[in-house]
């Protein structure tokens, strides 16, 4: 399901406020640090995903996010990265999971967002949707179930082969 965000909402100044005292520092991410990013988000969640973070690398500036805590990178967040307007992907490692971070990073991506123009974010395939819904009202768009990632290439168990 794809969901609706409106950046002009005073949801965004709410958010902030709940994500103030989160303890990590988020930032955009660095042209150089890409293939740091690239290897962490790999190993944390899948290669689609890397893709979308070169995607969203690939701009100027950078439409890639990212949180630290004491230098080391523990997670993620890309717009414009499958669609413009897009939010996401974005991932947080399990272990600093439940303290805010995917709050702070979902805040800080909307707000680069509004600052570029956008006046809504899209959530493609939202995952967590009443996660979204709690922290901005968004929305669900009304779908006939087709997306923009339908018809999407799968890798295939190498169990599979070609014949």
């Amino acid at each position: 399901m794809d969901l609706l965000v409106n950046l002009y909402s005073k949801k965004l100044d709410a958010l902030q406020q709940r994500v103030s005292a989160v303890q990590a520092v988020i930032r955009s991410a660095l042209p150089p640090e890409q293939h740091i990013i690239k290897d962490w988000v790999g190993a944390n969640f899948s290669q689609y995903w890397v893709s979308e973070v070169s995607a969203a690398m690939a701009h100027q500036p950078p439409g890639c996010l990212i949180a630290t805590v004491n230098g080391q990178l523990v997670g993620f967040a890309c717009y414009d990265a499958t669609a413009r307007g897009f939010f996401g992907p974005t991932g947080v490692s399990e272990d600093q999971r439940g303290k805010g971070i995917g709050l702070a990073l979902f805040y800080h991506t909307l707000v680069a967002m509004k600052a570029h123009g956008y006046a809504y974010a899209i959530i493609g395939s939202a995952g967590p949707v009443d996660f979204y819904a709690n922290a901005m009202d968004a929305m669900p768009i009304p779908s006939d179930s087709e997306d923009i990632y339908q018809g999407l290439l799968r890798v295939r168990p190498a169990s599979e082969g070609t014949s």
